[in-house]
């Protein structure tokens, strides 16, 4: 990717569109919230990501994994509940990997650090109904993209997008299994999940951002070939 200036000045695009979008979706994520969980969601996203975009001045003076660690640790102080720890902790962990700056190879390793963390903090698996379901497919997805297809970064990022999307509409026929969504047993079937849905959101604008400042031959509109491969029924056996 570009030198280390322009990958500053696009992590701070990318949390000003994320912090954008979480806040154009706030009420829509409450929803979903309110019909499976605590009704939160909306407002947790919100908080903790106009928190992080407001430190995006900071950023000028940090090394790159600095600035994702930064994020991870604003998340954490910003969002209650479980949520704070679960994605703030997990980019916070995850943020090392970005110590040598983003590259196709280091953006690799940063998603699949950040999905083993969530995935060991959340004690989710894929079928659960959570942001997992929508995560899992994403980051394989780009890692095969990258690493066997050996497609450019932004194309595996659209296939990862689209991975995402199927993720989460695979939730809306599950059972929830874990968080407050599991108390309402079968009454958690047809509904979307909301953490699976805010990472479709973040995901969407990470791509809108990387599309701004990656070069080279790349389709923004690819799609995955097949995700998630679980099906509903047997992930719940």
């Amino acid at each position: 990717m570009a030198d280390e200036s322009v990958q500053r000045e696009a992590l701070a695009a990318a949390v000003e569109n994320v912090a954008a979008r979480i806040e154009s979706e706030k009420s829509h994520l409450t929803d979903l919230d309110s019909a499976i969980g605590d009704a939160d969601h909306g407002n947790n996203m919100h908080r903790g990501f106009q928190a992080v975009a407001e430190k995006t001045d900071e950023f000028e003076e940090m090394d790159v994994d600095e600035i994702v660690k930064t994020i991870g640790t604003t998340i954490i102080g910003n969002v209650g509940g479980a949520a704070g720890p679960l994605y703030g902790g997990s980019v916070m962990t995850a943020s090392q990997e970005f110590e040598e700056g983003i590259t196709a190879e280091t953006s690799v390793a940063f998603a699949e650090a950040y999905l083993e963390k969530v995935k060991d903090r959340g004690d989710a698996p894929v079928g659960a109904k959570t942001m997992v379901d929508a995560l899992t497919p994403a980051v394989h997805t780009y890692k095969k993209s990258i690493e066997h297809d050996d497609l450019p970064p932004l194309t595996a990022l659209a296939k990862a997008v689209d991975a995402a999307e199927r993720g989460v509409n695979f939730t809306v026929p599950l059972r929830a299994s874990k968080g407050r969504a599991s108390f309402l047993g079968w009454r958690s079937v047809g509904h979307q999940d909301p953490g699976a849905t805010s990472t479709l959101f973040i995901l969407e604008e990470i791509l809108d951002t990387a599309s701004e400042y990656l070069e080279g031959e790349t389709d923004v509109e690819a799609v995955a070939e097949s995700a998630p491969d679980e099906d509903p029924e047997e992930a719940q056996e």
